[in-house]
Formats: structure tokens, sequence, C-alpha cells
């Protein structure tokens, strides 16, 4: 049995899982704990895991940290906590969501915040063109065309729709962090765990999804991203020790 039918089977072992996670305030912590350091030290931040519990759930302002980053950290919290939410409601996962992601976290950061990017940016470190602005309303509709219709394959379709999103790039800032939300929103709706990406993978990561980008080859990105909902599972099943 591969990773992907082994996936499949855990999916079917669970009724809801986003219920489970909203039901269960331990697994939910969990999650928001995980996801939040997680997706947040990929894009640079320095909070450390005990630093990001203690802004998260104890409300501690910390003076040797920036505000920045800690208001970050609790934006990311209320996204995902809105994000379970929208879930379990059976709320459409579409384009409104991907611009309410946005508008959470980057509300006190930014003052586009839930706005797509009125100008060019560029994805640093590597050499991929990302989209004209112009083009950016055009292109996340298609995106979005595609996930009305869930396949069979839910890694496989999760993992091309991060791709082709991150490649858009349709904000000025939080790409990757919203790009992660929207992509596990596809995965709770599909009754799959969230995918823990972690930031010390951040170069396999970033290598596979130039990959999946520049050739027709995803099998290497899918390949990551089943470990990473992997890990979601441990988390909802109680068996995470890291």
């Amino acid at each position: 049995m591969d990773k992907k039918q082994i996936l499949q089977q855990k999916s079917g072992e669970h009724k809801s899982i986003v219920n489970e996670i909203l039901d269960n305030p331990d697994i939910r912590d969990q999650f928001i704990l995980k996801l939040t350091y997680h997706s947040n030290g990929i894009e640079g931040s320095t909070l450390t895991e005990p630093d990001t519990a203690a802004i998260l759930f104890d409300n501690v302002a910390l003076p040797n940290k920036s505000l920045t980053e800690q208001l970050e950290a609790k934006n990311h919290q209320t996204a995902l906590n809105y994000l379970f939410e929208h879930i379990a409601k059976k709320e459409k996962v579409d384009e409104n969501l991907v611009l309410k992601l946005h508008s959470i976290l980057m509300n006190g950061v930014r003052s586009d915040a839930g706005v797509y990017r009125q100008h060019a940016v560029r994805i640093v470190g590597v050499n991929l063109p990302t989209a004209n602005y112009m083009s950016v309303p055009k292109l996340m509709s298609e995106i979005m065309a595609r996930i009305i219709e869930k396949p069979q394959n839910i890694i496989a379709w999760a993992t091309s729709v991060h791709s082709q999103f991150e490649q858009i790039h349709p904000f000025s800032d939080g790409n990757g962090r919203v790009g992660r939300l929207f992509m596990n929103a596809m995965l709770l709706s599909a009754n799959f765990a969230p995918a823990i990406i972690r930031q010390e993978q951040k170069r396999l990561y970033y290598t596979y999804l130039y990959q999946a980008q520049t050739t027709e080859d995803h099998s290497q990105l899918e390949d990551f991203i089943c470990d990473a909902v992997i890990d979601g599972f441990k988390v909802l099943d109680r068996t995470d020790v890291r």
C-alpha cells in the first residue's frame, strides 16, 4: 500500500476530521501551534516553538521579539480558527476564502490586507516568473474552477493547486502562508488531516515546489505533501511526539 492509499484509508477511519479538531481542544491547539510555528518559520520568523505557544495560548508579549512577528503569530491562529469553523459549516473553499484568510493574516501588518497585489513581484531566490498583476484575478478564477470537483487523488489535486497558487503569487506579501492555509482548507474539505510542513524541511519544500512549477513532474512534491499529511494524522491520533 503506497502513501496515498494509506492516507485514503486513514481518512475513511474518521467521520469528520474538522469536527474532531474542534471537539478536542488539545488536538486543535496542537494543530494551531504546529501550523503557526512552522509556517511562519518558513517565512523567516525567529520565534521558537515555546515562544509561539506563549504568545498564542498565554497572550504573553515577548520584549525581545518584534511586535510584527508576534502579531503574525496571533493572526495565523485567528486565520486557522476561522478556517476550521468555515470547513465545519461546509462553506465553500473558494476565492472569497483566500481573500478572507489573507485579510486576517495581514490585519494590522499591511494596508493591503485581503486585496490582490497591484504591482509586480519576484519570488526571492529562484528564477521563476510570477503572474502580471493585471492577470491575477483571471488566474485565480481559473484555479478556483479546478477546486469545484474533487478528484479521487486528493493529494495530487491539493498539491497541483498549491503549486499554481504560489507561482501566481497573488498578494504583495503572505503568499506562502495563505497558500498553505488554503491547501489545508482543501485537504480538510476532503476529510484529510492538515499538512504540517516543517520549517527544517524548507529547502526540500522549495526545491520540490520549484520542480513542480517548472516541469511536468509533481511526484516529489506530492510525496513530500503526503509525508506532511501523515504528520497531521499523527497529531490527530495523538501519536506525534515532536
